[in-house]
C-alpha cells in the first residue's frame, strides 16, 4: 500500500523550508519576513498531514520588526537537532531594498522542546543572511551564511559561503571566518546548508535568484573548509529550462520558465528518515494569469533524493525537474482542514492568523469572553510600518471565499475597520465602514492600493453598525460584496478587481511573501475606538476556468 503526496505539501506563503527528522517526527521551518510571530514550524509523522507546531519568536525580546519594511523581517531560518536540543538560526533583516547595503543581522535561539521555551536569541553576526548550524560528529558546531558584498552590483554581491565555528560554552563565535565555496556559473549563491554522509561534507546552496531561475547547487568536500567540488549534473533541481545566455526579450524568458507544475523551485534542504528514504524540501511556486504571478508566494514541496555509487544524490524519479507528487509506502488518511470558521470564543485563531511586525497585545485585540468576540482598537493608518491593527491569515488557495462579521459605530471619516486583502502596505485591497460627515451616514468604502497609490474604487451608504463582509477570489480575479442586517442578500461592490498585484513579481521592489486576507481597524483621529468582530470564515472553492499554468 502506498500514497501519493501532491505538492505543495505546504501551500500559500512557506518560503525557505529547513527540514529535519527526529526519530518518527518530521519539522519544516519557514521564513515568515515582517509577519509577526517570528518563523512558522511545522510538524508531521506522514509528510502528508502538517500542522503548526511553534512560532519559536513571540515576544518583543526574541524579534521586534518595528519600522522594517515589506518583505524585510525574518529571513531563511534553520532548524537543527543535536544532543536533545533544538536549535533555531533566523536572520533579522533591518534594511534590504536600499541598495548597496543590507542590515542583515543573525541570531540563535535554542530549546528542548519544539513548543519551547525558546532561549533569548543570541547574536551571531552581521555578514550576510540565509544562517545555518552544523553539528559535526566530533562534537564542534559551524555556522555558515552567504556573504553579501556591497561594493559590487548585481549578481557578484553574493560574494560566497562563509564559514565560521561556534562555540557553545561561549555562546559566541570563535575564530576567523573562511569563504568555503564561491558558487557556480548560475550565481546568487545563498541559503547554505552543510550535511555529512559517508566522510563527505555536502554543502547545499540555493542559486540562481529566488524567481523563476532559482536552483539547489550541490557540492562536496573531504573537510569542511573545502575544497568544494561541484555536482557532476548540477543543479540539483531547478524549474527553469534556459541555457547560455539571459534571455533578452519577454517571449525568451516565458520560454525558460519551462512546463514544470511547481516553478521557481530552489533553497532546499534535506533529510534522512527513520525507514532510510531522504527527501529534499525546497521552495516553488504556481504563477496564474499570462503575466505569471504568483498570489499564493513561494510554497513548500518535497522530492524524494537516492543516492548512488558515486556518492552524489539525486532525484529519485530522475532528471532535475521537481515531480508533481512523491509516493510513500504507507496508506495515509488525509486529516487537512482547508475551511476554517473562527467564532473568536478563545485565541486558536491565533494558529492562523499573525500581526504585522509586533506581537499581539491587550492593549489593541483581545477576546470578550462574555460575548465570544473579538476586540481590536483602531491604531495606524494601512501604510504604517509600526503599528498596525491588522490580523490576517495566508491565502493558499486559488478558488475561495473570506468573509467577516463586525459591529462598528464610527463617528468620524478618520475612523475605519473591515476586511483587508494585501501583500504589502503598497498592494492592498480594503472593504471598510466608516462615517460620512457630507451624508451624515455610514458608509462602505473599497479602496485600492497599487504601487503605493490611494485610490477609492466603491462606495455604498450603510444604515447599521452590523455588516458582514465579503471577497470571493478566483484565480487572478476578485470581488467583494457586503450584506447588512436589512438586507439578506449579499450585494457586490466595486469592480472585479485584479487579484495579481498582490504578488512578489508585482511588487516593487521584488517581494519575498504572499497574499493575506484578514481584518483590520484604524482611527486616525485619536486612536481609540474599538471594533467588535464576531466570526470569519475561510473556505476553498471550486475553480472557475481561470487559466492554471
Amino acid at each position: 500500500m502506498s500514497t501519493r503526496i501532491y505538492n505543495p505539501i505546504i501551500p500559500g506563503f512557506h518560503a525557505d523550508p529547513s527540514i529535519i527528522c527526529v526519530g518518527d517526527d518530521f519539522y519544516i521551518a519557514n521564513s515568515t519576513f515582517e509577519w509577526f510571530p517570528g518563523v512558522q514550524i511545522y510538524h508531521s509523522r506522514d509528510l502528508l498531514n502538517w500542522k503548526l507546531a511553534a512560532r519559536p519568536l513571540d515576544t518583543r525580546e526574541h524579534l521586534d520588526m518595528a519600522g522594517e519594511d515589506f518583505s524585510d523581517g525574518v529571513w531563511a531560518p534553520c532548524l537543527s537537532w543535536c544532543d536533545g536540543m533544538f536549535y533555531l538560526i533566523f536572520t533579522d533583516v533591518k534594511s534590504s531594498h536600499k541598495n548597496p547595503f543590507k542590515d542583515t543581522h543573525n541570531y540563535l535561539t535554542c530549546a528542548p522542546d519544539i513548543k519551547g521555551p525558546w532561549s533569548s536569541p543570541i547574536y551571531l553576526n552581521s555578514s550576510g543572511f540565509d544562517p545555518s548550524l552544523f553539528h559535526d560528529d566530533d562534537g564542534r558546531k559551524w555556522l555558515v551564511n552567504m556573504e553579501w558584498d556591497f561594493r559590487k552590483q548585481g549578481r557578484d554581491q553574493f560574494s560566497g559561503i562563509l564559514l565560521q565555528e561556534y562555540d557553545p560554552k561561549e555562546q559566541r563565535l570563535t575564530g576567523e571566518s573562511e569563504k568555503i565555496f564561491r558558487g557556480t556559473d548560475l550565481s546568487i549563491t545563498e541559503g547554505p546548508h552543510i550535511y555529512k554522509k559517508d566522510g563527505w561534507y555536502y554543502l547545499v546552496t540555493a542559486e540562481g535568484g529566488t524567481g523563476y531561475s532559482h536552483a539547489v547547487s550541490v557540492a562536496r568536500s573531504r573537510k569542511i573548509e573545502g575544497p568544494y567540488e561541484v555536482h557532476p549534473s548540477n543543479p540539483l533541481l531547478t524549474s527553469w529550462e534556459g541555457t547560455g545566455a539571459w534571455p533578452q526579450t519577454k517571449e525568451e524568458y516565458m520560454e525558460c520558465i519551462g512546463s514544470s507544475y511547481i516553478k521557481k523551485s530552489g533553497h532546499g534542504s534535506w533529510c534522512q528518515a527513520r525507514d532510510g528514504r531522504w527527501y529534499l524540501v525546497h521552495l516553488g511556486s504556481r504563477p496564474v494569469g499570462p503575466e505569471k504571478r504568483c498570489i499564493l508566494g513561494r510554497e513548500t514541496s518535497i522530492q524524494e533524493i537516492v543516492w548512488k555509487e558515486d556518492d552524489w544524490c539525486y532525484l529519485a524519479h530522475g532528471g532535475n525537474k521537481p515531480a508533481d507528487y512523491i509516493e510513500v509506502p504507507a496508506d495515509i488518511e488525509d486529516r487537512r482542514e482547508p475551511d476554517k470558521k473562527y467564532r473568536f470564543n478563545n485565541y486558536d485563531f491565533l494558529e492562523d492568523f499573525q500581526s504585522l511586525r509586533v506581537p499581539v497585545e491587550d492593549s489593541w485585540a483581545y477576546i470578550d469572553k462574555g460575548k465570544g468576540n473579538l476586540l481590536v482598537r483602531g491604531r495606524e493608518s494601512i501604510f504604517s510600518r509600526f503599528r498596525q491593527s491588522l490580523l490576517a491569515r495566508r491565502q493558499v488557495d486559488f478558488d475561495f471565499e473570506a468573509s467577516v462579521r463586525m459591529r462598528f459605530k464610527p463617528v468620524h471619516f478618520m475612523q475605519m475597520a473591515g476586511l483587508n486583502y494585501r501583500y504589502c502596505e503598497d498592494n492592498q485591497y480594503y472593504l471598510y465602514l466608516t462615517y460620512d460627515e457630507d451624508q451624515d451616514s455610514k458608509i462602505l468604502c473599497l479602496v485600492q492600493v497599487d504601487d503605493g497609490n490611494y485610490r477609492e474604487i466603491g462606495r455604498k451608504k450603510a444604515d447599521t453598525d452590523m455588516v458582514e463582509l465579503k471577497l470571493i477570489v478566483h484565480g487572478e480575479r476578485a470581488q467583494f460584496y457586503y450584506r447588512t442586517d436589512s438586507g439578506p442578500e449579499y450585494e457586490s461592490i466595486g469592480p472585479v478587481v485584479d487579484a495579481t498585484t498582490l504578488s512578489d513579481e508585482y511588487a516593487k521592489p521584488m517581494g519575498f511573501t504572499g497574499a493575506f486576507v484578514g481584518i483590520c481597524v484604524q482611527d486616525l483621529k485619536e486612536q481609540k475606538i474599538w471594533a467588535e468582530f464576531i466570526s470569519f470564515e475561510y473556505k476553498s472553492l471550486e475553480p472557475e476556468s481561470a487559466e492554471r499554468m
